[in-house]
């Protein structure tokens, strides 16, 4: 455990004005309220507090900040309130305490909704002051540093918020050291077997590679400084997930990436930098299109560095960045490196108003999408992707998600000119709208009064913005012809019963059946019925007096009902609608659900609902108004068909073991492909029924153990690779 005179010390060293005594009173404070406490280790509670100080303080920050974070957690687990935290420590204090601070007190239809809602709440506070972030990445850190006490299904969901939500924002704030131990932490918790297998890998020839290392930070230093040059020179493994990120996404082995390794040299000014480039390439020969200037065009969050990779010393591969000192203390501490406060939390230096371009973007979405899923993923799509950077016709640049289109950087450029976007062309060229723009490109997009977005944009649009204005057009169209088949479907039903929709509107008695049935006015109850969500004869069942309705054998049933008896009969899925069983449930292809999943559903004409797995990426193409919901009904066992990709080593023997595991867990293979790949490897993709989440678990672990066998994992079914 830190002390707190380990604390003082380091704040004392970076900033000897500071306000020591603020920080002592802190945790004098914290440590009564939390006496007794103890954390799932055994631990008592306070240390994780004042490791989340400690971090704080590696992160010079001033005192109030590291005050906040020794009380961070006492509002939401002892009795100690936001109004005492004022009193006794001051308005700072209390504000970013409470910015960090848990909706854990709120009620909440799920964890999705709790944590959109908290993720909302801290956007809120960081674009008041940005150090509620940064406390929050702290205590986050602390937390994924002692996951393994919590429970399995805990340290999933807590290791997956962290992969998408906390890791890039570290990365946004530039703050590199955090997001590494963040996504490697999270890693090992997501996929142990993967993590371990790959650490083990790289433990075989580590002394090996230590000596390239070593060798060729020599001929670097010698190479520079025969040329009047002082570097700085480091030389490095990538870290974990960085490599297995490049293993999934390009379907290779450990033992196939080339530039594993990578090195930095750290110069004194901005000509040095460009001065050692020419150097390194006259020594090694450049890969081509792997040569990035970060110096001259940073990223977003002001991350500056030359990249470059090059054939190295043996034939190897090596990745080579060249900062000056001041670029590297940026990249490893971020926004702390240089953020300075007034009184009240007021920034002194108004030049980094472009690196905070991100969170302005964030507070408008959190005020326009009120869904708390459609704002979460927004925030993964757009905030937290990759970037790339093109340039507008008159030099300008532009920063966009990485995979975007010529649609994107129109609706980037304004609502119209997405709406009205008509062709586009890239360095002079005439491309299609689904061409994936590349780093350095210069667009130009051209429109039409006439045009109008169409839903197949939705299947290759990159951005949430993009994504949103789309479903926007799209939905108001939808919206008005479902009003016109709702009203068809009421009148020609009510008829029946001798009543007109338009007197029951008059008359109130359609607005209260929308309002019992959860909708706001007669109109959404009218769209919903057009979009298949209610049926008349609910409405009926709500307006009409029992004697009205008849018996059921009596009534007859609307076209509606009869196509849906027909259809669907009884749910053999699994899968309950809002309740009921007897709808007709459609799978998405996309993500495959199977018992165990988190699911939605949403209402599709003429297909009943289908079912999505809950953060499937499609999920955020349809309108949240379709959106029901669906749980499984464990009642019902249902075998799903799924699809494994193993990944082996290519010797015999190799696929017998794994059939034989199949069979041991009666599991039936339905359909497999196999074939060798390059390296002496091999790919098996395989398509079982499961019953559920947890056989296919300790399934995948069972093939994990198999000699031979190197990864597992989930993939879209055979030959199934689209939508629903």
């Amino acid at each position: 455990m830190i002390r707190l005179n380990d604390i003082l010390d380091k704040v004392s060293a970076y900033n000897p004005a500071a306000d020591l005594d603020l920080i002592k009173k802190a945790y004098v404070y914290s440590a009564k309220l939390h006496q007794g406490q103890v954390r799932k280790s055994g631990e008592p509670y306070i240390v994780h507090p004042m490791e989340v100080a400690g971090l704080l303080a590696d992160l010079k920050l001033d005192a109030q900040s590291v005050a906040a974070g020794v009380l961070h957690d006492v509002v939401e687990d002892t009795f100690a309130t936001a109004a005492e935290i004022e009193e006794i420590f001051g308005k700072d204090v209390a504000f970013l305490v409470d910015g960090v601070t848990k909706l854990s007190m709120m009620s909440f239809a799920n964890k999705e909704d709790q944590q959109s809602e908290s993720f909302r709440k801290m956007v809120v506070a960081m674009a008041k002051d940005i150090r509620v972030i940064l406390i929050k990445l702290c205590d986050r850190l602390n937390n994924m540093r002692t996951l393994d006490h919590m429970s399995p299904e805990a340290r999933q969901r807590i290791a997956q918020e962290t992969m998408d939500i906390y890791a890039p924002l570290a990365n946004r704030l530039g703050i590199s050291w955090v997001k590494i131990e963040l996504e490697d932490l999270s890693f090992r918790h997501l996929h142990p077997q993967e993590y371990q297998a790959l650490v083990d890998k790289l433990a075989q020839k580590s002394k090996e590679r230590q000596r390239f290392i070593d060798e060729v930070m020599t001929t670097i230093s010698k190479k520079l400084g025969e040329n009047n040059l002082k570097p700085e020179v480091h030389g490095r493994i990538k870290h974990l997930y960085s490599i297995y990120r490049k293993m999934v996404s390009q379907n290779i082995e450990v033992d196939q990436i080339y530039d594993i390794i990578a090195f930095r040299i750290i110069l004194n000014s901005v000509p040095e930098c460009y001065e050692a480039l020419g150097l390194i390439h006259s020594m090694w020969k450049p890969v081509p299109g792997r040569f990035k200037d970060f110096i001259a065009i940073p990223k977003l969050n002001m991350y500056q560095s030359l990249h470059t990779t090059v054939i190295g010393p043996h034939g190897e591969r090596i990745e080579i960045q060249i900062r000056t000192s001041e670029m590297h203390k940026v990249a490893e501490q971020g926004i702390a490196a240089h953020w300075r406060y007034k009184e009240g939390g007021k920034v002194v230096d108004n030049k980094d108003e472009r690196r905070f371009a991100w969170l302005r973007q964030l507070m408008e979405w959190q005020k326009e999408l009120k869904d708390p899923g459609e704002f979460m993923e927004t925030v993964k799509l757009d905030m937290f992707a990759d970037e790339v950077y093109v340039f507008t016709p008159k030099g300008d640049v532009v920063e966009l998600p990485l995979g975007s289109t010529p649609i994107d950087f129109a609706y980037h450029v304004h609502t119209e000119v997405g709406n009205h976007c008509t062709g586009a062309k890239i360095n002079g060229h005439i491309v299609p709208l689904k061409y994936r723009l590349k780093n350095g490109d210069t667009i130009e997009v051209t429109t039409s009064p006439t045009q109008k977005p169409s839903r197949d944009w939705l299947s290759f649009v990159a951005t949430s913005r993009a994504k949103a204005k789309i479903r926007a057009v799209v939905k108001q169209e939808q919206r008005s012809r479902s009003r016109e088949l709702g009203e068809e479907i009421l009148n020609r039903e009510f008829k029946k019963y001798g009543h007109n929709l338009q007197k029951l509107i008059k008359g109130g008695e359609f607005a209260k059946a929308a309002k019992e049935l959860g909708l706001k006015d007669s109109e959404e109850l009218i769209i919903s019925v057009g979009f298949g969500k209610h049926t008349p004869s609910e409405i009926l069942k709500v307006i009409l007096p029992d004697e009205e309705l008849g018996t059921p054998e009596k009534v007859t049933e609307s076209t509606l009902d009869k196509l849906i008896k027909k259809v669907s009969g009884k749910s053999k899925t699994g899968v309950s609608i809002e309740g009921v069983d007897d709808v007709l449930v459609s799978f998405a292809k996309c993500c495959n659900p199977i018992p165990g999943d988190r699911i939605t559903g949403f209402v599709t004409r003429g297909r009943g609902v289908t079912v999505h797995v809950a953060d499937c990426p499609h999920v955020f193409n349809y309108e949240p108004e379709r959106r029901v919901d669906v749980a499984w009904n464990l009642r019902d066992k249902v075998i799903r068909p799924i699809c494994l990709r193993v990944i082996t080593v290519d010797k015999p023997g190799v696929l017998a073991g794994i059939s034989k595991a199949f069979s041991e867990h009666n599991i039936n293979i339905s359909e497999a492909n196999c074939k060798v790949t390059e390296g002496q490897g091999a790919t098996h993709l395989f398509t079982v029924g499961i019953n559920d989440l947890d056989q296919l678990r300790a399934m995948m672990n069972s093939l994990m153990r198999l000699e031979g066998v190197t990864r597992v994992e989930r993939v879209a079914l055979l030959g199934k690779p689209g939508g629903e």
